[in-house]
């Protein structure tokens, strides 16, 4: 999904026109029209959090990505996965100009109609991309705990960046669509960036919407099955390992799982708004409602800003909860 501001910053939430000035006034044409419902100081807020989240987020992704690269103990299949994601972060972030432009001036949209497909393609095919890496991730702890044995035969550094490659590929391929339903329009003889009218008569605009869906709940639904497999995995082995080494190893094993716990709970809790928010206006459509309206633009707003914030939260939450991760970032280079 792209950011999650409606017509003004998402892709995929573009069923949801903005309506600032009220339930049957059209997408605003200006940022004093878009303002009719959040307020200057408002948006000035979002953008100065939005901002920060810019400078954090490429700045802790950064040294995730340098941190994994010079350090040899790090360069395990785990954060092999982790270094991808801090590269989709990056791209992700590489949108937030784009999103802040429209979020204040929704039109006339200035960078042409390759930059309009372009940075929403991006946006939407990173997210597949971290959704993925997340899901393969857990996949590969569930087999390394319950099954050590052929998951230390079957999971190399070489497989792993052949199946990322794949996971990039499919984040790719899944996203293609997008570039066909965006497109620059003019809207009061102005230039927009918007979805294509062709885009939603022909339903291809709902169908990209259901795949988007399917791409947050269905990896959630996985992601509980098989973190709940693990805990009782590691439940139930705390009575085994007696020996000190084994003990040990499944002290890792947990702060591992710990640390992919936490990445996955900020990535539900960041986008679920979001969702919550389209089912909200998927309900106003039918009803008409302002009020219904109104509450699925503010979700949509807090959305903004929980979309950047999921891509500048895990370097802290690395931080945090590995030592040695915290032990790799102090160490100097060299």
């Amino acid at each position: 999904m792209s950011t999650a501001t409606s017509e003004v910053a998402v892709v995929l939430n573009t069923s949801t026109e903005p309506m600032a000035g009220g339930a049957n006034s059209s997408s605003p044409s200006s940022s004093a029209e878009y303002q009719g419902l959040f307020s200057p100081p408002l948006l000035a807020v979002v953008t100065t959090t939005s901002v920060l989240l810019f400078a954090f987020g490429v700045l802790g992704n950064s040294m995730t990505i340098a941190v994994f690269s010079r350090t040899h103990e790090m360069r395990t299949t785990t954060y092999l996965y982790l270094s991808s994601m801090a590269v989709s972060d990056l791209l992700i972030f590489s949108c937030m100009p784009f999103d802040l432009y429209r979020l204040w001036r929704y039109r006339p949209w200035l960078f042409g109609d390759f930059l309009c497909r372009c940075f929403q393609y991006v946006s939407e095919s990173c997210t597949y991309a971290t959704i993925l890496h997340i899901t393969a991730l857990s996949v590969e702890r569930y087999l390394a705990i319950c099954f050590p044995l052929w998951a230390k035969v079957a999971i190399t550094r070489r497989r792993v960046r052949a199946l990322i490659l794949g996971l990039w590929a499919l984040a790719l391929g899944s996203a293609g669509p997008v570039i066909s339903i965006v497109s620059v329009q003019v809207e009061k003889r102005e230039p927009v960036c918007k979805v294509t009218d062709e885009a939603r008569k022909s339903g291809r605009l709902e169908i990209i919407t259901w795949m988007s869906t399917a791409y947050f709940f269905l990896p959630v639904f996985c992601l509980a099955v098989l973190y709940g497999l693990i805990g009782r995995r590691l439940w139930l082995r705390r009575t085994e390992a007696v020996v000190p080494c084994m003990v040990q190893h499944e002290k890792a094993h947990r702060q591992t799982v710990r640390m992919l716990v936490a990445v996955v709970v900020a990535f539900v809790v960041c986008w679920l708004p979001f969702h919550v928010g389209r089912l909200i206006f998927a309900w106003h459509v039918t009803k008409r409602s302002q009020f219904v309206h109104d509450l699925s633009q503010y979700l949509n707003l807090t959305s903004f800003v929980l979309f950047y914030l999921s891509s500048a939260i895990n370097p802290l939450l690395y931080n945090f909860m590995s030592r040695k991760y915290r032990a790799a970032a102090r160490r100097p280079r060299g």
